[in-house]
Parts: structure tokens; C-alpha cells; sequence
């Protein structure tokens, strides 16, 4: 790719092939593959990278919201799509698109019956979300006869699968907990499939769960932030490529004297002559505040330079006295070589929190070999 001349994200869907590959060969045969494209395909482009999933033969994608499948149904993609936390009000769209509705408790399965009733459906598929530690959504093991009371009185709906979701698979401490969980969903599935007469498919494993615990694969596994190139460990994420690179250019350099002030709130001090950049980048950019301050860095020449004062909605200024470098230059703020996740930790915060804060006013750029 030529150098940035501004910013730009910049998307290789080459290494969204590999990572997909990768992933697909922990898995048996069988097994199916459901690639999570929510929140624009975890900040890069949800239809473009659910465009290239859907041409390598993926099983399923899942977005969040309805909103998100309907974009995706608006753009030309017809892989089946779950939504994982749809709201009511939606349910007649869902049904409409042809997307299918993760249900979580009893409210939500009440009112989408109710809708696909309305809508005249016989055996619409439905997801069935269980509990099993994440405390997050889901029936709980003892709603197993309630949930199957209600779909044996309708014809309106179907469970094609039933599932729940790791609270820690990437953690070896929590070994324990996940068996745990594994050992939770299978025995409400069991239950479940005894008193409903048929089989769902079961899912339960996200990326960590499919690459640390191959006998949680079950039917299908989902897989998200693995497909954008990290494995919640380094040893993983030397087997994947991300996917996506942030790049910015110089606006301009300053040359500032001991003791002048950087930005707003005169945050930064310099401590004796100095060069700073400043990069049109900044918060309504998806480079939040708290990267500012000496905590984040970009890469320019292939040398840190530390973000300096507080980072402004449009701009960042950037430390640059010992890089040699000139207005135009380019500048990398994470890329393979320079990953989201070293910047994140430099934050203490976690890779899946920047890539997906890149705000959609950023220019995508595509490598597509």
C-alpha cells in the first residue's frame, strides 16, 4: 500500500482469510462457523468484511442489533444472521430480513412469538440464550420447561440452536470456572432437547473457548475479535494477522522552548527545547482521552513518539525530538508490526475497546489480495 497522505484505516482482507483459515482448522469437519461482525466488524467495515466471510463459505455472522443485520441485508449479504441482543420493538424488521433473534428471557420470547404468530411464520428459527455464569443474559437451567411449554403451544416459532458464552476461556486461572460452565451447558441442553423431542444445534465457545477447549466446539463455535487478528494471548496472536491498520500523517512540527505548554489545558509541559507533531487525529477519531498524557504513542520512523498534553476531538500532538521526521511524514498508530494491543496496554485498557472506537468518519481503504 502506498504511504498514508491522511488518515486512514486501512483493511486487509487477505489476512481476514488467514485468520479465518486458522481458527476454521481447530475445528472438526463438522463443526460450523459463526463469525461475529458486530460493532462494523469489531471497528473496520461489517459489510465488507461480512461480504469476504460470506465468499469463504461461513456458516453464520452475528451482529448485536437488528440495525446492524439490516445493513448487512441492504448491502447484498444472504448468509444467515443472529442477532445477539435484539429489542422487541424490532421483531416485526427482524422477521422481515430474514435475521434471527437471540432469546434471552421470558419477555422477549412472549412478544416475538406473539409477533411471528401475527406474521403468519411456521418454524421461524429462534436462538435460545442461556446462563451459565456470565450473569450477563440468558434464562437460567430452571427455565427449561418454561421455555418448552411455550414453543410446544406455538408453531410460529422453532429453536434451531441454544447457546451461552464464556465468561473467561482466555484465562488459564479460570479453568476451573469455564469447566464449570461447559459442564452447566451441557446439562441444560440435555434437559432441554429430553422435553422439547428434537436436537438444536448448541454453540457455546467465542475465540478463546474454540482454540483452549476443543470438547466446547459442540455444533458451531463464534468467533469475533480471532478473526481480527488477536487471541487474547501472545502465543495466539503470533498465529493471526490483524486486520486492520490505523494510519495518520504530520500536519505540522513545532519547535518549543523549556517550561511552553501543549493543548488544551496546557497539559504538557516541555521540559527543555523540544519538537512536537501534531496528526489529524483525535477523539471523535476513536484515539480516546485517555491514551494522552505520555500514556499512548504512535510510530513514526519506526519510533515511538508519546502523545503529549490531552488529546484534542480532532488532533493529536506527539513528542518528536529525537525522530527525524518532517510535515507529510507518515504515521502508524497500530498495524501488524505495531499492534492495538501494545498501544491498548499502554492505556490500560484491552485491543477490542480501540479497534472498535474507530470512528466511521475515517477513511477504509481495502488490500484485497
Amino acid at each position: 500500500m502506498p504511504k498514508a497522505q491522511e488518515t486512514v484505516l486501512e483493511i486487509d482482507l487477505g489476512a481476514l482469510t488467514h485468520n479465518f483459515n486458522y481458527l476454521k482448522s481447530k475445528l472438526q469437519p463438522e463443526t460450523k462457523f459463526l463469525a461475529v461482525v458486530k460493532a462494523f466488524a469489531y471497528g473496520s467495515d461489517s459489510v465488507e468484511v461480512a461480504k469476504h466471510l460470506q465468499n469463504l463459505n461461513v456458516d453464520y455472522l452475528a451482529v448485536a442489533y437488528a440495525k446492524e443485520g439490516v445493513a448487512l441485508r441492504d448491502a447484498g449479504v444472504t448468509t444467515p444472521i443472529l442477532v445477539l441482543h435484539p429489542q422487541p420493538i424490532n421483531f416485526k424488521t427482524i422477521i422481515k430480513r430474514c435475521l434471527e433473534p437471540s432469546i434471552y428471557n421470558a419477555k422477549v420470547l412472549k412478544e416475538f412469538i406473539k409477533v411471528a404468530e401475527e406474521q403468519s411464520q411456521t418454524d421461524y428459527p429462534i436462538h435460545i440464550k442461556f446462563n451459565t455464569g456470565l450473569n450477563r443474559l440468558g434464562f437460567g437451567e430452571n427455565d427449561v420447561d418454561y421455555i418448552v411449554s411455550k414453543l410446544k403451544t406455538t408453531k410460529a416459532v422453532v429453536a434451531k440452536s441454544i447457546f451461552s458464552h464464556l465468561a473467561a476461556s482466555e484465562d488459564a486461572n479460570e479453568k476451573l470456572f469455564t469447566n464449570h460452565q461447559i459442564e452447566s451447558f451441557i446439562v441444560t441442553a440435555k434437559k432441554f432437547e429430553s422435553k422439547i423431542g428434537y436436537k438444536p444445534w448448541l454453540h457455546l465457545s467465542n475465540t478463546s473457548g474454540a482454540i483452549n477447549y476443543p470438547e466446547a466446539h459442540f455444533n458451531m463455535v463464534r468467533c469475533g475479535i480471532g478473526l481480527y487478528g488477536f487471541g487474547n494471548s501472545a502465543r495466539e496472536d503470533e498465529n493471526l494477522k490483524p486486520i486492520a491498520s490505523l494510519k495518520s500523517v504530520i500536519s505540522q512540527i513545532h519547535k518549543i522552548e523549556k517550561d511552553e505548554t501543549v493543548g488544551y489545558n496546557r497539559a504538557y509541559k516541555s521540559k527543555g527545547f523540544e519538537k512536537t507533531a501534531t496528526i489529524p487525529l483525535g477523539h471523535a477519531d476513536g484515539i480516546n482521552r485517555i491514551y494522552g498524557n505520555e500514556k499512548g504513542f504512535v510510530i513514526i520512523k519506526g519510533k515511538k513518539a508519546p502523545i503529549i498534553g490531552n488529546v484534542c476531538m480532532d488532533m493529536i500532538m506527539v513528542n518528536i525530538t529525537n525522530i527525524d521526521c518532517k510535515e507529510g511524514d507518515e504515521v502508524v498508530v497500530f498495524n501488524t508490526n505495531y499492534k492495538a494491543s501494545d498501544l491498548a496496554e499502554s492505556a490500560n485498557t484491552i485491543s477490542y475497546e480501540i479497534i472498535t472506537s474507530i470512528s466511521q468518519r475515517v477513511k477504509r481503504s481495502y488490500i484485497r489480495q
